[in-house]
């Protein structure tokens, strides 16, 4: 059976839109994020609009702050050093990756844990390792809800995560471990790879190689998630051979139309939950 993102994220939203509208009438304002985007990249740009979009179609406000590449840093630096004391700010996202030159890492440094609704700080990292109430990596988080769609019980189950990112590969096989499965991470440097997938119950690929999972590297009836966005000859591509891989596994996710529609969905989540949290404190 296919997993379709689409379909879970416009349930999901339709939850966020009346949580928004809640708040709204609770606290007089609505829930606020404020994206940063540096360059011209068109897939940058892309999910940009689509956040836009995304915060319009259930209610939230949305800030827009774009810079050409070659921007001064300290530019950017007070940007977010004034957004992260704007108490009408809620979520402060950064458009990754930036151009070459620009010091990323301080960058997201200056973003106050509350208003990091990546969940890419190490403070949030860290809960989510601890299995602590957080922030959670967006993409991760909408596995998960994916997930839960399958009415499989995770306890127990073998995973296998492909890709050891700190936006996808880390925080995925934390949250698979906090859901009881018996966790594995492979990644460039791990022998027998096949052997190791073909024994996975859930196989999440997050390695950006084109249909590098194929069908003999698959266990018969495992749940694959393809977490992969690749353009191979004008046409979207994911991690996975999902003709070939599609006839062994008992849930599968397409490319597009998979995990992407997810991404934003829970950072529509994550700003409103950052809004609820400062506005109950």
């Amino acid at each position: 059976m296919l997993i379709y993102g689409k379909e879970v994220a416009a349930d999901t939203r339709s939850k966020i839109k009346e949580d928004v509208k809640a708040f709204e009438e609770k606290y007089g304002r609505k829930p606020c994020l404020a994206v940063i985007i540096v360059g011209e990249d068109p897939a940058s740009q892309t999910y940009v609009r689509n956040k836009i979009k995304g915060c319009a179609e259930v209610g939230m406000r949305s800030l827009h702050y774009e810079y050409a590449d070659g921007v001064a840093q300290s530019e950017i630096e007070n940007t977010v050093k004034t957004l992260a004391g704007d108490d009408s700010v809620d979520g402060i996202l950064v458009q990754l990756p930036l151009p070459a030159g620009y010091d990323e890492k301080r960058i997201l440094e200056l973003i106050p844990d509350e208003k990091d609704v990546d969940g890419f700080s190490p403070t949030n990292l860290g809960l989510l390792a601890m299995n602590r109430p957080g922030t959670i990596s967006c993409t991760p988080f909408g596995v998960m809800k994916m997930l839960e769609t399958t009415g499989v019980d995770l306890s127990g189950k073998n995973a296998v995560v492909i890709g050891r990112s700190n936006t996808v590969g880390k925080p995925m096989a934390m949250l698979l471990l906090n859901s009881d499965c018996t966790v594995t991470v492979c990644h460039s440097k791990t022998k027998d790879l096949k052997e190791i997938t073909s024994r996975a119950d859930i196989l999440v690929a997050a390695i950006g190689r084109p249909k590098f999972v194929t069908a003999d590297m698959v266990k018969d009836g495992a749940i694959v998630i393809d977490v992969g966005i690749n353009r191979v000859d004008g046409k979207l591509v994911g991690d996975v051979d999902f003709e070939n891989v599609e006839k062994k596994a008992s849930f599968i996710t397409p490319v597009p139309g998979g995990v992407g529609p997810m991404t934003i969905t829970m950072l529509l989540a994550n700003t409103l939950r950052a809004a609820t949290a400062k506005a109950e404190r």
